[in-house]
């Protein structure tokens, strides 16, 4: 299939305007209307990646890590960076990457990191402002579901665990068509009364263009009488890091202990145990110590996270146990995450994960 078809499966999932202002999603190298046989999956991508890409005739690489990351001066084949971008341009390999907005939803890295530790997810731990706003349509009362329909399978309607949420107000619409125009119900030239129902649902933000085209297509006027109204109710499921618990508490020794047998970090750094067990768990992968706060803010018993630093070990004042597991090893399975992603929504496209290390971090 084009390599835009496998975009538009993970953008949906992740739409790339959840990214960080300082990161780097998207295509890197490639033209998203070439077709594609095979994906590659990685947490990073390097020289040796593209190389097991070309063996393994996979034309495209999905890395969580942006290769190009900074700005580029050159590209002289000078660094890694510059040396990995040339050899997947000379093989005619593409590269994307899905990084902080695989991060910020709710089914994304801290998701899978929950669902390995057997946490149930609760919510968000940072939800992102201005992700939500409130659409009404004004529809006639005998099509209003088919329009619902539209609006919910275009992404509108989600309230948490809840789907298809919407509030519907019966009143008179009035209107009266101008030359030129076809109206569904009246006259030219005279005023019309209708009875319509006000429909109202919650919309993500980064779905609004998706949802008022559906409604646009779904709705029997030639002008849709619609408001989009911005809403300060934060987005449950968009977000840095995650909130989880387990139904039975654990000791803090054999928390630890579970975080070293999941995540295979050859040691796990962590605070002065608090001596209380651990049942509420707060997650972020990567580089998540500005979290902290909000961790202790949500009740945590703990804090998973990598790339902490020295004095941030401090913060959590004997409140929570933080654990730092590593970066790469708090990330390692999200390349068998966007695996099982795209196995569900493209089933008959091949994708392979790499097998090669790209963990720069070693232990002696």
């Amino acid at each position: 299939m084009r390599i835009q078809e496998v975009i538009r499966a993970l953008e949906q999932w992740a739409p790339p305007v959840l990214q960080e202002e300082y990161d780097n999603c998207g295509l890197q190298v490639g033209d998203p209307g070439a077709d594609v046989q095979r994906a590659l999956l990685t947490l990073d991508c390097t020289e040796a990646v593209v190389a097991e890409a070309v063996a393994e005739g996979c034309g495209l690489i999905i890395a969580h890590h942006p290769v190009i990351f900074k700005g580029l001066k050159a590209l002289s084949g000078g660094n890694g960076v510059q040396r990995t971008l040339l050899a997947a341009i000379r093989a005619n390999v593409a590269i994307y990457a899905i990084h902080t907005n695989l991060d910020n939803v709710i089914g994304g890295v801290c998701g899978e990191m929950a669902e390995r530790l057997g946490l149930k997810p609760l919510h968000v731990l940072d939800p992102k402002n201005g992700q939500l706003v409130k659409l009404a349509v004004f529809v006639p009362l005998a099509q209003g579901e088919a329009v619902r329909n539209a609006l919910f399978a275009a992404g509108a309607g989600h309230m948490g665990a809840y789907d298809e949420c919407s509030f519907n107000l019966e009143g008179a619409g009035t209107f009266r068509a101008g030359e030129g125009t076809s109206p569904f119900v009246g006259k030219l030239g005279e005023r019309h009364t209708e009875q319509e129902v006000r429909v109202e649902v919650a919309c993500p933000a980064h779905a609004v263009p998706a949802v008022v085209a559906a409604l646009t297509a779904a709705h029997p006027y030639e002008e849709p009488a619609f408001d989009l109204y911005p809403v300060l109710n934060h987005h449950t499921g968009i977000g840095s890091g995650l909130v989880g618990e387990w139904e039975e508490p654990l000791s803090e020794a054999a928390f630890l202990g579970r975080l070293k047998e999941v995540f295979g970090p050859p040691a796990v750094r962590h605070t002065r145990p608090v001596g209380r067990p651990v049942k509420r768990v707060a997650l972020c992968g990567g580089s998540g110590a500005f979290l902290i706060g909000k961790a202790l803010a949500a009740g945590a018993d703990a804090f998973v996270t990598g790339d902490v630093k020295y004095h941030e070990f401090f913060l959590p004042e004997g409140r929570m146990l933080l654990a730092d597991i590593g970066h790469f090893e708090s990330e390692r399975f999200t390349p068998e995450l966007i695996q099982k992603h795209l196995g569900r929504i493209l089933p008959t496209f091949a994708t392979r994960l790499s097998e090669t290390g790209t963990n720069p971090i070693h232990f002696y």
